[in-house]
């Protein structure tokens, strides 16, 4: 499945979205972490309109589910995925 540039910009932008909105709570790396694992969750979903949405949503239950785990960056990602 090809990804088009236009939903790689789309994630950049809730990329920087969630930065803006966790600033206070979570680094920036953390950030990008959550981003990437939301983002490859639906790396073979065929219809990819809403996938930056979808991201977001993922992204943030990510972020707000593991506010206490400090390992999630040296997890391999189907680990990371096990806690959503």
């Amino acid at each position: 499945m090809l990804i088009k540039p236009d939903e790689d910009v789309a994630i950049d932008h809730v990329t920087d979205h969630l930065k803006t909105s966790y600033s206070d709570s979570r680094t920036p790396s953390e950030i990008e972490i959550a981003v990437d694992i939301a983002h490859a969750f639906f790396k073979g979903f065929p219809i990819r309109t809403y996938v930056p949405v979808l991201v977001e949503r993922r992204a943030r239950r990510i972020l707000t589910k593991d506010s206490g785990r400090t390992s999630t960056a040296t997890e391999p990602v189907t680990d990371r995925l096990r806690h959503i």
